[in-house]
């Protein structure tokens, strides 16, 4: 049996717990080809407009997968993996929105509920439908899941190490960047990660020899001590929101970091409410601040030309400030 899954929005984060699930139950797995115009321009034709881009691109990746031939699809509803806090509407409605929404897709879609309160979701409760699908003992789907929650805590343990997820999964063997500049990169792994819609925008900052630090690098302790600290002024109901939003007062706070570039898809919900918080506060902090929005019609140009202009500034003004220093 092959199980495909979507290259796009949480693979990012828990594709290495997914592949060694599967692997160890001793199925093959199949992932989707990277976002290309071929793929985007799919998931634009099926999907309804009015959806962001990172959905369309996962339909793209979905209708990419069935052509490749594979007996099922994974997508599972992800509901929450804090108590108390949930996902992204969308994300809630996923499985259905392609089961429906797509010819043929009824019977070709693997779905379960995780409700969880850590990251962590290996809890054997949440999968017990694996059990009758792959005819399986619960003894080898709870072996098989602890060998995937190893599997992802390595990952998540190398991104701490400073590694983004991008080096991780295509395996580049290299240091973690070293360049003259860092920048705090703010945005949902899908954003972030996918190189077709956002221009290959970490790609485009090495090259600036600019270094990133992503969420995924910030220890969770400080993330939720930041959103503890915010909640009395605006409670966020969305779990990677609220991650965003620890990492980005984190990020402002920090002598490490000298700007902040945050990477959002044109229509999302949760980032019109998270993004205008810290765009407002990084004046009281003196940390430059610039949003990115991006959608399936995004020019490399307009982007690249932003991107330049605010690692110039960056750098303009970490000069004058040395040598305020140096006059001192």
């Amino acid at each position: 049996m092959q199980i495909g899954i979507p290259r796009s929005l949480l693979f990012f984060y828990y594709y290495p717990f997914w592949e060694e699930l599967f692997q160890e139950l001793g199925i093959e797995v199949v992932v989707s080809d990277k976002n290309n115009e071929r793929i985007m321009n799919k998931g634009v034709k099926y999907s309804i407009s009015e959806i962001c881009v990172p959905m369309k691109v996962y339909v793209g990746q979905v209708l990419d997968l069935v052509d490749q031939g594979v007996d099922l699809v994974y997508i599972p509803r992800i509901v929450n993996i804090r108590e108390g806090v949930t996902l992204c509407p969308k994300f809630l409605g996923l499985p259905d929105m392609i089961r429906y929404s797509l010819e043929g897709m009824e019977d070709k879609v693997l779905t379960h509920k995780i409700e969880h309160d850590s990251d962590d979701i290996s809890d054997w409760k949440d999968y017990k439908k694996f059990l009758e699908v792959f005819d399986i003992s619960k003894r080898d789907l709870k072996k098989a899941l602890k060998s995937a929650s190893q599997k992802w805590q390595e990952y998540r343990s190398m991104h701490r190490r400073g590694f983004t997820s991008d080096q991780l999964l295509e395996d580049i063997k290299r240091t973690p960047d070293t360049g003259d500049l860092t920048i705090g990169l703010l945005g949902y792994v899908y954003n972030v990660y996918d190189k077709f819609v956002n221009m290959d925008l970490l790609g485009k900052l090495r090259e600036m020899n600019v270094n990133i630090v992503t969420f995924e690098m910030i220890d969770d302790a400080v993330i939720q001590k930041e959103v503890d600290q915010f909640a009395p002024r605006k409670k966020m109901f969305w779990e990677f929101s609220n991650k965003l939003l620890g990492t980005g007062y984190h990020f402002l706070k920090s002598d490490e970091i000298d700007g902040i570039i945050h990477v959002t898809a044109f229509g999302c919900g949760p980032d019109s409410i998270l993004g205008p918080f810290i765009d407002i506060d990084s004046d009281e902090y003196d940390t430059p601040f610039m949003t990115l929005r991006i959608d399936e019609q995004t020019g490399e140009s307009h982007l690249l030309t932003r991107v330049e202009a605010f690692v110039d500034l960056l750098r303009l003004q970490k000069t004058k400030e040395a040598r305020k220093c140096e006059k001192k």
